[in-house]
């Protein structure tokens, strides 16, 4: 096996857990019925009594996540099942690795950052600048079909 052969199979790998880690949270979210119940506003208001009340993340809280807890909890599951779908099938991984770097963004801004978060931001890195789809996925022929669009690069 070729040392090329080796980095692209462990990018491929890289990819897949990203995408089961994103779909394990999606499965999470829809069975703890975080769409339809105050169940975020209630995890969001419990870090808010746990943090530096004058910190960034209090004030990301306070002034926007509380009071947007449903659409919150709405864009994060939706994220999270549009990033796993995009690293399991190799599809638009590129804009799917950014949408994870922003989901992964406003989860640290919240204060829920802790040991595990920079292997994430970290792996979402390298699926953004690499085209792992197209060495093993769906954006190789998705991007013959429509060579113009960026999702698939």
């Amino acid at each position: 096996m070729s040392m090329r052969s080796a980095l692209h199979g462990g990018v491929i790998a890289i990819r897949y857990a990203f995408g089961l880690v994103f779909l394990y949270g999606a499965y999470h979210k829809l069975t703890r019925q975080w769409l339809s119940s105050p169940v975020l506003r209630e995890h969001f208001m419990q870090r808010l009594a746990e943090i530096d009340p004058e910190s960034f993340s209090a004030a990301y809280l306070r002034n926007f996540a509380i009071p947007r807890y449903r659409q919150v909890a709405w864009v994060l599951t939706l994220g999270q099942v549009c990033v796993a779908i995009g690293m399991l099938f190799g599809v638009a991984v590129r804009p799917n690795a950014l949408l994870a770097l922003f989901l992964l963004s406003n989860i640290t801004a919240g204060s829920y950052y802790n040991a595990t978060m920079p292997p994430f931001f970290v792996a979402a890195l390298i699926l953004l600048s690499t085209p792992s789809g197209s060495w093993f996925g769906l954006d190789s022929v998705l991007r013959e079909q429509f060579p113009e669009s960026p999702l698939f690069r």
